[in-house]
């Protein structure tokens, strides 16, 4: 089995040619992570937080590093169709803000000692701004606030986004961490979720802080958003500066387009679209692979799918994709095939 090396996806994210076929994932779910490591799922969201597991399935796997929610900090907020724990000036009073600095780092602290010596944590957030607005407020609550009471919504904008910010901070003390991975959702088949105009007024700015951030202390930086984003692409490029871009979908931005179209601005990461991985055969998964890596020659580009690895993905479907940059990895796991 390969060793990892973290060299090649800092390569990537430069836009250079890696010195090997190099994979990216946003993460691996419970059922192909049990497969991968022989471990049992302790929970229904391993792939967040259980970094052993993690790092042997990353590992098996090919990967360079593992992504991990650096500690337990997040925002608290009702089961879906619960409804939403701000809605007015006294519920935000009411809400308890968790605080990054209070919150549990043990597992970044635990990788420092157990990751594989080429081996680094790609650190990802609790979710990002706009979605833990969304989660708190309610997305119609919300757009109604932008234009009724957007004094409030400022405020609990700052108190959200202030603490993600804090978080990243707090993720980077840790020489284990390589690079910093921004996920959140800012758009929908056609557009953004907000108005290009709001998303730099309100949601731009900060995550600017977090790259320039990150930047600072030597690592680089991802942006991890689904959705049709065109409209925002010189922000993420050229304001914000993210160093890669994850996230493809085929019936908003195919990735072997978004590849001609942005690649000699920013690295494109994985892409091959789940409906594509989940459905498709075996051998057409490898022929689009080895058509995507003919094309990018691996350069600012690493395999993999347009979002994750969830549960519904056919397992010799996830190897096919593998194989084409890791042959051995299809020979080792043929018994499951």
């Amino acid at each position: 089995m390969r060793q990892p090396d973290f060299d090649n996806i800092v390569k990537v994210l430069k836009r250079q040619t890696p010195d090997r076929p190099t994979l990216f994932e946003f993460y691996i779910n419970n059922k192909t992570s049990e497969i991968l490591s022989g471990r049992k799922s302790q929970s229904g969201w391993d792939a967040s937080w259980n970094y052993e597991m993690n790092i042997e399935v990353m590992s098996a796997a090919g990967y360079d590093y593992i992504t991990l929610h650096g500690s337990d900090f997040s925002f608290p907020h009702f089961p879906k169709g619960q409804g939403y724990p701000i809605y007015d000036a006294a519920s935000f009073s009411a809400y308890k803000f968790m605080d990054p600095d209070k919150a549990n780092y043990k597992r970044l602290e635990e990788c420092e000692k157990i990751l594989p010596k080429k081996m680094k944590v790609i650190v990802f957030g609790p979710g990002g701004i706009l979605e833990n607005i969304v989660e708190l407020v309610g997305y119609e609550n919300m757009c109604i606030m932008i234009y009724e009471e957007p004094a409030l919504f400022e405020k609990i904008l700052d108190e959200v986004a202030s603490r993600l910010v804090r978080y990243y901070e707090n993720c980077l003390k840790y020489d284990c961490v390589g690079a910093v991975m921004v996920n959140d959702d800012w758009g929908f088949k056609t557009a953004t979720m907000l108005s290009p105009e709001d998303l730099r007024k309100y949601i731009f700015p900060y995550y600017k802080k977090i790259v320039e951030m990150a930047h600072k202390s030597g690592r680089l930086t991802m942006l991890h958003s689904c959705g049709n984003l065109e409209e925002v692409m010189d922000d993420i490029i050229y304001d914000m500066k993210f160093d890669g871009k994850h996230s493809f979908e085929d019936n908003i931005l195919p990735v072997e387009e978004g590849y001609r179209k942005y690649a000699d601005k920013i690295a494109i990461l994985g892409g091959i679209d789940l409906d594509f991985i989940a459905r498709e055969s075996a051998e057409n998964i490898r022929a689009r692979c080895a058509a995507l890596i003919k094309l990018t020659g691996y350069k600012g580009y690493a395999l993999g799918t347009g979002n994750s690895i969830p549960d519904y993905i056919p397992f010799k479907n996830f190897a096919a994709m593998i194989g084409c940059v890791y042959p051995e990895f299809e020979e080792h796991f043929s018994h499951l095939l």
